[in-house]
């Protein structure tokens, strides 16, 4: 029996009752051994449809190289293109970027600028900058 088969075995089994730690652990430990066609199949199969865990595995097994990618190229970015990529909304990356944006205000790095982004966006945005304004004055004093 081929891993592929053994894991296609053990979800079917489990389709019907809750994994065991061993046997998931032990289909999880297979899976690199598995070609992209057969992960493939697995994600697609209706008796893995439920199996979190082993989803999100294979996941990680199909896309390691692009994994962190995007967080890289935000990191990577300045403050200004931040800002840029911050008010587009349709971006897909706002919460990273809101993140990054956060953690420089944090590290003292470009305050003006992105107290002025966030005071230009949501309601929750504006609060936070208003809140570390605050804890700024008072760690001054």
């Amino acid at each position: 029996m081929t891993d592929y088969e053994y894991i296609l075995k053990q979800a079917r089994k489990f389709h019907y009752s809750k994994w065991t730690d061993e046997e998931l652990r032990k289909c999880v430990d297979m899976l690199p051994n598995l070609s992209r066609e057969e992960l493939t199949a697995l994600t697609m199969n209706k008796w893995t449809r439920e199996a979190k865990i082993l989803r999100e595995n294979i996941f990680n097994i199909m896309f390691a190289d692009k994994i962190g990618i995007r967080e890289q190229r935000i990191m990577d970015m300045d403050t200004a293109e931040l800002v840029e990529e911050f008010n587009d909304k349709k971006s897909g990356n706002v919460s990273l970027v809101r993140k990054e944006m956060q953690n420089r205000y944090k590290e003292g790095r470009d305050c003006d600028i992105i107290a002025e982004a966030f005071n230009a966006s949501n309601e929750k945005d504006q609060q936070w900058v208003n809140k570390q304004e605050k804890t700024q004055k008072n760690g001054e004093q």
